[in-house]
Formats: C-alpha cells, structure tokens, sequence
C-alpha cells in the first residue's frame, strides 16, 4: 500500500464577507483595492488533507501534502496560508493580473502537475466563490480517467477503499472509490483550523516552486469570451397586510392568483 501524495489546489479570490460590485466597463468584477483570502472551499480540502496525516486515517499514510496556486503574483498569499496550515509545500503557476484561466486550463495544468508529483489523490473545494464554475474536480478526474466524489461531507478509508458521504435532497449518498481519484469538498466536511503565529512564520520559509503554464505544455488561450457582467436590479421592498383577505387581494393586485 503506497502512501497518500496529496495535491490540493487553492484559489485566491474576493474575501467572502465582501460585497462584490462590477467594474465600470462591465467586463468583470472590481479587484483592485479589495481585500482577497483563499477560497473557503479551499480551506476545506486543506484541512481535510491535514486531518487525514493526523488522524491516520489512511493505513499507508501520508507522504506529503502539495498546495497548488495558478494565478496572479498575490496568490503566493494563499499558498502561504495553506502551508501555515499544514501542507507541506507549494507549486505557484503564474499568470498576469487581469488574465483569466479557463477551468479546463486549469485542468490541464493539475494534470501535469499530477503526473510530475507522482500524486494519488487530488482534493479540491467543489467550486470557487468567484466565477461558481463548479468544473476543476471533475475535469481533472476525466483527464486522468480517475474515478471522483464531488461535495464531500465525510471521507474515510478502509479495505474495500475512500468512501465520500455528500449530502443530498432528503437524505446523504455513499459512493466508494479506488486510489487514485479526485475529492470534492463541501462546507459540512469540517471546520478549518486558525494557522498559529508559529506555523504561519515557519510557512514564510516553506519552499514554493514556481513554474509556467508553458514549461507544462499547456495553452491559456482562452475559448470563452465574457460579453457582459451587470450587477442584479435592486429588490422592492416588501409590504404588509393586515389579514388573510388583505393577502389575497394583494395577490390579485400582483397577478399571482
């Protein structure tokens, strides 16, 4: 039984407790001046991944946990956060400020990086809070030809191999794999830690490789072209009716009966 080589992908996106507001020539969102963190799905994957070292969980172990940025030069940030967490190192694919990576790109690249590493299992957040594409997961897994579990609540080992709980519509689905796969994470998995003070100096010193998109053999080239992004229309204020009959002559007044 080999050990685990863990490689947990983690995005650096707007601060979930952030109001997002589109930019003026309403081609995305406005970055500049806002404060960023890792994506909370992220954090997941990486604590999990920790969990797994701690606990023993998997009977061959843990060999090493890899966090993997692809982004512009301030994702170093998270890498550093992912580290002070517990992972052991890091691998930063740069891309310019403004340059956005397709989630197929970003499929391709984990997929050298996965075969560079000589990794067996990949975690992942099921989605990243910025674009929701929901995709990286399952695009690695098809590429490798890996079996997945996406929005996983509980991952545990034994000999018939990973079984990921994800909660559903009434009621929570069991589904078991061999190594190597993919893992996505949702919310309900686990709580991440706080990084120490010690760990998050000793993660300034961790190593972090840096690499390209080209040195991997893999084109940015984009496929998808945003035409527009316009914020919601503001939300009407609702009323109140003093009884049922009040209510029902609301209703009609509206048209929905």
């Amino acid at each position: 039984m080999s050990a685990l080589r863990i490689l947990v992908p983690v995005k650096r996106v707007i601060d979930y407790a952030v109001k997002p507001r589109v930019n003026k020539a309403q081609t995305a969102i406005e970055t500049a001046g806002v404060k960023h963190s890792m994506n909370p799905f992220d954090e997941l994957s990486i604590e999990e991944s920790v969990r797994i070292r701690e606990k023993k969980s998997y009977a061959g172990g843990v060999e090493e946990i890899i966090a993997l940025s692809i982004g512009p030069p301030k994702s170093v940030d998270v890498l550093r956060t992912a580290m002070a967490m517990g992972a052991d190192r890091s691998i930063f694919v740069e891309v310019k400020d403004g340059e956005e990576v397709e989630p197929l790109a970003v499929g391709k690249i984990i997929r050298r990086l996965v075969e560079k590493e000589k990794i067996n299992m990949v975690m992942c957040g099921k989605q990243s809070i910025d674009d929701d594409s929901g995709q990286t997961g399952q695009i690695v897994a098809g590429l490798m030809g890996w079996g997945a579990a996406t929005q996983a609540s509980k991952v545990s080992f034994g000999e018939g191999g990973v079984s990921v709980e994800k909660e559903v519509d009434g009621g929570t689905e069991t589904v078991r794999s061999q190594l190597p796969m993919v893992i996505t994470t949702d919310l309900r998995l686990n709580e991440p830690r706080y990084a120490s003070l010690p760990n998050i100096m000793k993660a300034k010193k961790k190593k972090i490789d840096k690499i390209t998109a080209e040195e991997l053999g893999v084109s940015l080239e984009k496929r998808l072209k945003t035409l527009k992004v316009i914020e919601p229309p503001p939300r009407k204020g609702g009323g109140k009716v003093e009884d049922v009959d009040g209510m029902i002559a609301k209703l009609k007044e509206l048209g929905a009966i």
